[in-house]
């Protein structure tokens, strides 16, 4: 039975939901869901409905929800000081003992963070330090960021503009010119089905060389990438791929940014994505898994090289300019340094390697051969499966039949969450990094039931 129908009434004339159809949540034509309680992997609405949360929140509660030892932390950072800011140089015990966690997992060339509080706000970071850096080298022209399609990098006006999603280009006047777009290493849409991995990957780098011939290398400041996609589709990169690109930029002398935004502290079964992928980045993009989303927090890692340049700019000409209000907010912060002792303390980055491995093989052997099942993909604890007409030509259902859509509605009856991501018929898993081998199963058999549901009638 449903409870407090006042708040539903609120919900609906007076909240505004990110990524929501505004007329459908305000008639009361689309389902809305108010969440009251987690614990471990599941959630629990106000009316009762208990569910096993397969993404994470947004692949961001990386240890589990209800973690007394991080509501704990914030409560008592809460207590002693709840606020300062860290403009011209003031810091907290938490903020300045983060920073020194964070830079313990990051590659050991990278040790100085700069914290905001989101992924959007961090990319927006790191484009200005891309500039400032450029600035300070003599060379403002180099000042475009290469981004990939089908990479997610946030919402703002850069940021949005990174993103390589056209949902989020549509209507907003986007991508800014200061961003251009390469080929997405998406191995499963590659351009001639005859290529082999190393020969698709050969195609990544050609492109990415065409695009920096075309546009001209000295206009060119960073090239931005996931270590794996993320909300594009959660696509491993096929072989040798890190490995063709940062020649090619290091060539061109064009920075590396790395967003983990999903992918650092734990995910992929290593504590950082690069480190996984063989990535040596200047910059790196934290936040989600930094405090598991207790709280919020991002953060921007940069290399002891890119530091060093920030330090002569300011030596030449004054204070950085750039600052949020919220920047290492101390409870963040206090957040921030409880989650990575639970990280480090329950082995979390070890279950997502093999828990992941266990809930991946798991999936695919569950879903081979059905006959609408094209692929089957991740790594860590990351999953995906990608969902076609006819696998065996390579048909695609019609966008209109929102057959994703219908197949993780039909997973949330099962009890299961998991997402439908956009631009294509691809149902996404992040689960959090405590999954065990039965919650696993548990994903599993609800994917595959829904799948039967939905194409039942194909």
């Amino acid at each position: 039975m449903l409870t407090n129908d006042q708040l539903s009434q609120w919900d609906r004339e007076n909240f505004l939901h990110p990524s929501t159809h505004f007329g459908q949540h305000g008639r009361g034509e689309s389902p809305a869901r108010i969440v009251s309680t987690a614990k471990g992997v599941y959630i629990e609405d106000r009316d009762g409905t208990r569910l096993l949360d397969a993404f994470a929140g947004l692949y961001c509660v990386n240890v589990g929800y209800g973690r007394s030892e991080i509501a704990e932390a914030i409560a008592a950072q809460a207590h002693e000081l709840a606020y300062y800011h860290a403009y011209v140089g003031h810091g907290t015990e938490a903020s300045i003992t983060l920073a020194h966690m964070v830079a313990e997992r990051a590659p050991a060339h990278m040790n100085r963070v700069y914290f905001g509080l989101g992924g959007s706000d961090a990319n927006e970071t790191n484009v200005k330090l891309v500039w400032y850096i450029n600035n300070v080298r003599g060379r403002p022209e180099k000042r475009k960021i290469i981004s990939r399609w089908r990479g997610y990098h946030g919402s703002g006006l850069i940021t949005g503009s990174l993103t390589g999603l056209t949902p989020f280009h549509a209507k907003f006047g986007l991508p800014l010119s200061e961003v251009i777009h390469t080929e997405a290493p998406y191995y499963f849409r590659r351009p001639d089905p005859a290529m082999s991995e190393e020969q698709f990957t050969a195609h990544c780098a050609a492109k990415l060389e065409e695009l920096i011939e075309r546009e001209g290398a000295d206009t060119i400041g960073a090239f931005i990438g996931e270590p794996i996609l993320g909300t594009g589709g959660i696509v491993p990169p096929p072989a040798g791929y890190w490995e063709a690109i940062q020649p090619i930029l290091k060539k061109h002398d064009i920075l590396l940014i790395a967003d983990e935004v999903v992918t650092g502290f734990g995910r992929l079964g290593t504590m950082m994505g690069s480190t996984h992928y063989g990535i040596t980045p200047d910059i790196i993009t934290i936040a989600k898994g930094l405090t598991s989303a207790y709280a919020p927090l991002s953060g921007s890692i940069v290399s002891d090289e890119m530091y060093r340049i920030l330090e002569e700019g300011t030596d030449r000409f004054g204070p950085f300019g750039h600052g949020w209000t919220y920047s290492a907010h101390p409870i963040g912060a206090a957040a921030g340094v409880a989650n990575l002792k639970l990280v480090d303390s329950l082995g979390l980055v070890e279950n997502a390697r093999d828990t992941g491995a266990y809930f991946r093989q798991t999936m695919a052997d569950a879903l081979a051969d059905h006959r609408f099942v094209g692929d089957v993909r991740g790594d860590g604890m990351l999953a995906a499966v990608e969902l076609q007409r006819d696998p065996a030509t390579g048909t695609d259902f019609d966008a209109a039949e929102k057959v994703t859509a219908q197949v993780v509605g039909e997973m949330a009856r099962r009890g299961v969450i998991a997402r439908a991501m956009p631009q294509g018929e691809i149902i996404g898993f992040a689960p959090p990094l405590c999954l065990s081998r039965p919650e696993a199963d548990e994903i599993v058999t609800a994917t595959r039931d829904a799948i039967d549901a939905v194409t039942g009638q194909f």
